[in-house]
């Protein structure tokens, strides 16, 4: 987990990534917590199956696979095919606001696969698509989904994740 808020913290210092707290994702897991949770598990995913990745571009692009920083639950009318649209949306702004390489490019343009019908080029996208649909049918069916792991997750960062929640 240390990789993930390290990651967190510089991707955060130069970006609009704090914003993403500010955004609920699933049930009341804020779009921030979301993608911590993704990289978390797409690691787990990756050392439970002995797959080799690369740890970097996995972890950068599943905590920027849901930066399209807005809240899709507004009711506006282009938001009702988020599902279909945010990756791109993600995509663009990560673009944006920091030096991607390819392999973060296709994690975020691909992780709603099947649902985009392009599916990952890559074994980091694949895993990060996996890890992405555990964590948002745990958050969309349970309260407060992360309140008993969220110490664990955030360990001796703790300090730092209260950081970047207060905005």
């Amino acid at each position: 987990m240390n990789s993930v808020l390290y990651c967190l913290h510089n991707l955060s210092q130069k970006s609009h990534l704090r914003r993403m707290e500010k955004f609920t994702q699933h049930g009341d897991t804020s779009c921030l917590l979301h993608t911590i949770a993704v990289a978390y598990y797409s690691i787990k995913i990756a050392e439970f199956f002995g797959i080799k990745y690369k740890k970097r571009d996995l972890i950068r692009g599943a905590l920027l696979h849901d930066y399209f920083l807005y809240d899709w639950h507004d009711g506006e009318k282009e938001r009702r095919i988020h599902g279909f649209t945010h990756p791109m949306t993600a995509l663009r702004n990560a673009d944006r606001d920091f030096d991607l390489t390819d392999t973060e490019r296709d994690i975020i343009k691909k992780h709603m696969f099947p649902l985009t019908v392009i599916p990952p080029t890559c074994r980091e996208g694949w895993i990060v698509c996996l890890a992405d649909k555990y964590c948002s049918l745990y958050e969309t069916f349970k309260k407060e989904a992360y309140r008993k792991i969220n110490t664990k997750i955030m360990g001796d960062y703790a300090e730092l994740y209260k950081e970047i929640q207060m905005i």
